[in-house]
C-alpha cells in the first residue's frame, strides 16, 4: 500500500504543469484529457481540452493531478503542504522565487538555525509549498541531495 497526492487546478492544471515542468524537471508520465476518454461526449465542449487525469513525478515522487469536473467551484487548498528540498540555497531560491511568481508569499526565503534554505509560499494556482535546503541534520533521509550539495 502507498499513498499518494491528487490535487485538482479547476481548469489550469495543463499550465501547472509547465510551470512545475520548468521549475524543477516535473517529469510528466501521463495526461489524459477529457477528449481522449469515451465519456467524451458528455463533457462540456469548453472542458474537452482539460486534464482528466494526469501523473508527474520528481525523483521518487509522484502526484496525481486533474482539471477536476466542468462546473465544480474551485476549493481553496488548506491543511498541507507540499515540501520540496532542494541540496543547495541557489536551487532553493530560484525554485522559492519561480514558484511564487503571481502567487502569495507566507514566509519570505531565509536561512534559519536549521537550514541555509527556507520559504512558504502559495503558487498561482493556490497551491501550497515549503521550500527547504536540505541540512546537515536531514543528511540521512535525503542521502542523494546530501551527496550532490557535497
Amino acid at each position: 500500500m502507498h499513498l499518494d497526492t491528487y490535487l485538482f487546478f479547476h481548469g489550469e492544471c495543463a499550465e501547472a504543469l509547465a510551470l512545475y515542468q520548468t521549475t524543477f524537471g516535473a517529469q510528466i508520465h501521463t495526461l489524459i484529457r477529457f477528449r481522449d476518454t469515451p465519456e467524451a461526449v458528455g463533457v462540456a465542449e469548453q472542458w474537452q481540452d482539460k486534464v482528466l487525469h494526469g501523473l508527474f513525478s520528481l525523483g521518487p515522487n509522484a502526484i496525481m493531478v486533474s482539471d477536476g469536473q466542468f462546473g465544480q467551484p474551485k476549493r481553496n487548498y488548506s491543511g498541507f503542504s507540499l515540501s520540496i528540498a532542494a541540496a543547495d540555497p541557489i536551487t532553493g531560491e530560484y525554485i522559492f522565487d519561480t514558484l511564487s511568481e503571481g502567487g502569495e508569499i507566507l514566509t519570505p526565503w531565509q536561512s534559519n538555525f536549521m537550514t541555509q534554505g527556507f520559504g512558504m509560499l502559495k503558487d498561482r494556482f493556490g497551491v501550497p509549498w515549503l521550500v527547504n535546503v536540505v541540512s546537515h541534520l536531514e543528511d540521512e533521509a535525503y542521502p542523494q541531495q546530501a551527496s550532490e550539495a557535497a
